[in-house]
């Protein structure tokens, strides 16, 4: 009878961490949908927004402002309600934000119901790692890598499709983009389980009161090394393609060029989240991760046309920093409750960091009309990148 009552227990944990996966691969499906699906259907938008060029670009800043301000309150709020009931508003948040903004009646209103989803995002960005450190916390990397994937396929399949939606709608750009609000409202069944499920909802947020993130040198190092990877991979999304069409290659092939920085990231993501969890120190990985964007970034300098595969391929492993550094934070955090504010911090202060990078690659090409001050920038963070990976990978927690 004991040993049926064990065995009963051992399925009943399984099936428990099989659904938690389950939620969390679908909530990370969702984390850059409302980024990545405005793009391909840009031109037809400003058009029936009577959007401006100005406008239009502040659609790339809003992302990581919303993720750098809203994120930061995510400790507070787990602190109160417990993180799945965050996690379910912050999807409810993305849902309503996805299906409203198109058919809104002019731009001020469509950047305020984006800035509605990405908030919702935000909340869930910060919040992920402390579920895997809470469910998984023997298999940081492989779970962490998991979701990463599923974030990479999701923003890559809203990239691809909406416009083949689009077209399905008779041409209706709205109907294009609403229509991804139906992966958040997939997402929603299973936390809304877990946020009623009282074993889930629990104080994710109180941390020891000696416990003081801000004042934590690795937190800090944590916080610097997302900035820095945030920033190369937001000049990547706003400026790649154009660095390589401007060096005279077709923009058909700038485009598959620049896919190409972001499908690495779905195999080479996994596996480096999986290897960085089995390892006792992560700070090779950021190192080898910073030599081979060093290397992206000089061989743009020295000659776009020279090797342009290479160099996307380059980046595209570099890019990879980003589900290192979710890792780290997991890692670095001695229980669910510390990685809620280590999270917050890090990717408060981090994406706080990257706003100035692809204004700045933007205003230094504009003033020199080249890129290779700007590229020389780029080769030059991935400097204080190093520097700060070695140190967050070392092998202590807080």
């Amino acid at each position: 009878m004991a040993i049926l009552e064990d065995r009963a227990r051992v399925v009943s944990r399984r099936q428990g961490r099989l659904f938690t996966l389950t939620a969390l691969l679908l909530a990370a499906v969702n984390l850059r949908l409302a980024v990545t699906s405005v793009g391909p259907v840009l031109t037809e938008l400003r058009a029936g927004l009577g959007m401006s060029t100005t406008v239009a670009g502040l659609l790339t800043s809003v992302p990581v402002v919303c993720f750098a301000a809203i994120g930061l309150a995510a400790p507070r709020l787990a602190r109160r309600v417990g993180a799945p009931r965050v996690i379910l508003g912050g999807l409810m948040l993305l849902a309503v934000g996805l299906a409203v903004r198109p058919f809104a009646g002019g731009p001020a209103v469509f950047l305020l119901l984006s800035a509605v989803a990405l908030a919702g995002i935000a909340l869930v960005n910060v919040l992920l790692p402390s579920i895997v450190k809470d469910h998984f916390p023997g298999q940081v990397g492989t779970v962490t890598g998991l979701y990463t994937v599923a974030l990479n396929v999701g923003a890559t399949t809203a990239a691809a499709a909406t416009v083949p939606l689009t077209g399905a709608f008779g041409d209706d750009w709205r109907l294009g983009l609403a229509c991804w609000a139906l992966a958040a409202l997939v997402a929603l069944p299973p936390w809304l389980m877990m946020a009623r499920d009282r074993s889930n909802v629990r104080d994710q947020g109180q941390v020891h009161p000696s416990v003081r993130v801000t004042r934590n040198p690795v937190a800090w190092a944590l916080a610097v090394y997302f900035g820095m990877q945030s920033t190369a991979a937001y000049v990547i999304i706003g400026w790649l393609p154009q660095i390589y069409r401007d060096a005279g290659i077709s923009a058909g092939t700038a485009g598959v060029l620049f896919a190409v920085t972001s499908f690495l990231g779905v195999p080479l993501g996994f596996g480096l989240s999986a290897l960085a969890g089995r390892v006792r120190s992560q700070s090779l990985i950021a190192l080898v991760l910073g030599v081979f964007g060093a290397a992206g970034w000089a061989g743009l300098f020295w000659s776009p046309t020279a090797a342009p595969w290479l160099w996307a391929a380059l980046l595209g492993v570099a890019n990879t920093a980003f589900p290192l550094v979710l890792t780290m934070i997991a890692l670095r955090g001695s229980n669910p409750a510390v990685v809620v504010k280590l999270s917050a911090f890090a990717q408060g202060v981090g994406y706080l960091i990257a706003i100035p990078g692809p204004i700045l690659i933007g205003a230094l090409h504009d003033a020199t009309e080249s890129w290779r001050l700007p590229l020389a920038l780029m080769a030059a963070l991935t400097v204080p990148q190093i520097v700060a990976g070695l140190y967050a990978g070392r092998n202590r927690q807080i």
